[in-house]
């Protein structure tokens, strides 16, 4: 030890960072690339065939709720139209895609019969106000911070299946900060 500390001495006179300033040094800089990578992390995509579905999600339920809303963004990196034509989940009994929207002031939600077409190079956004799943006859209640699967069937891409992460009841899927 006595011959380390002349040598730490020797260090600081001349302006050299110490052995311990260097770990703690780079120790910051692995944890700060930890956390560039945490966004990325939240977020999950899937792939079936031309398609990307991306940040799969849901809302936690009140305790003794029915029906449960899922959503995601499906991009077409082909060049012909896809079409999703089902969804099936452990969850509930049923679900399905519906389109919510407003007529004469009045806002509507209805069934969208046969599937939701994916334009060739296009994307489709489900949301809330919008497309969107609903998970009908809830077997149990989403609770925020879990995931549940859920498979998507697609007209030329086939089954892929999806894991929906729950967020908590008043969320946005990440789209909070984007006015649209």
């Amino acid at each position: 030890m006595s011959n380390f500390l002349p040598a730490a001495r020797a260090q600081a006179h001349h302006g050299m960072p110490s052995r311990s300033f260097e770990h703690l040094s780079l120790a910051v800089f692995v944890l700060l690339l930890l956390l560039a990578c945490v966004p990325g992390a939240l977020a999950h995509e899937f792939k079936a065939g031309d398609l990307e579905i991306g940040h799969p999600w849901s809302r936690a339920t009140p305790p003794g709720a029915k029906v449960a809303g899922g959503y995601f963004t499906v991009t077409n990196k082909g060049n012909s139209p896809d079409r999703l034509l089902s969804i099936s989940s452990d969850i509930s009994d049923t679900a399905g895609v519906h389109e919510m929207g407003v007529k004469d002031g009045v806002m509507t939600m209805r069934s969208v019969n046969g599937g939701l077409e994916i334009p060739a190079g296009g994307k489709v956004e489900l949301k809330p106000g919008g497309y969107h799943v609903m998970f009908v006859g809830l077997k149990r209640q989403p609770k925020q911070g879990e995931k549940f699967p859920a498979t998507l069937t697609f007209e030329k891409a086939g089954s892929v299946t999806v894991e929906f992460a729950v967020e908590g009841m008043g969320e946005m899927g990440g789209m909070d900060d984007h006015a649209e």
